[in-house]
């Protein structure tokens, strides 16, 4: 026995509702402006495509043939980096000058080569004396004295480069910045690798 009239499955099922993302979809799509690339991953790359067969295409008709400028460095006439600073780079560009740190900083590196020069120097002479069968006295005296005398030198110039060091770190950027040398340590290593000659 039945409850009651059935009711036709006509009436009881419904399609089934879209998703939103379908519609938001096709919303961006209305929104997006004539000629840009399609906001699709596969629609991105065939649009590169495009892109690439254009330029190549007008690369072998030879539009960018004889251009201004062609082969030669970029001027960059402006540093976004100068600041306050901008003026005075720009005369010292016009006049062949380097900025203030960058010229301390080539004296700290052209300094620091004669100072180490000092020690090819007497590591040649010390290398001499030991391929010598014989050394004289009077060769181990005159090796100890220019060992002395070039600890002496090596000494005052890393003192000054340090004092270089100080000096750039102080009116340069702090990109330039240099790390000062350790002068004891710098000694220490030029005394055990050149101990004096016994007399």
């Amino acid at each position: 026995m039945s409850s009651g009239p059935s009711t036709p499955s006509s009436m009881t099922s419904q399609p089934p509702e879209e998703p939103e993302e379908n519609g938001q979809n096709q919303q961006n799509q209305s929104q997006q402006p004539t000629g840009a690339p399609p906001q699709i991953p596969g629609a991105r790359r065939r649009w590169a495509d495009i892109v690439e067969q254009r330029i190549a295409e007008a690369r072998e008709r030879g539009d960018f043939d004889n251009l201004p400028g062609e082969g030669k460095p970029q001027r960059l006439e402006q540093n976004p980096f100068a600041g306050e600073k901008a003026l005075a780079y720009s005369l010292l560009k016009n006049n062949d000058m380097a900025p203030p740190e960058i010229e301390r900083g080539k004296e700290v590196a052209e300094d620091m080569q004669r100072a180490e020069a000092l020690l090819v120097k007497l590591r040649h002479q010390r290398d001499r004396l030991r391929m010598r069968a014989t050394v004289f006295a009077s060769d181990r005296r005159t090796y100890n004295l220019l060992r002395d005398n070039t600890e002496r030198r090596y000494a005052e110039a890393v003192r000054a480069i340090n004092s270089k060091i100080l000096s750039l770190n102080i009116i340069a950027p702090a990109v330039f910045h240099q790390r000062m040398i350790d002068v004891e340590a710098k000694l220490r290593a030029f005394q055990e690798e050149f101990p004096p000659l016994p007399e």
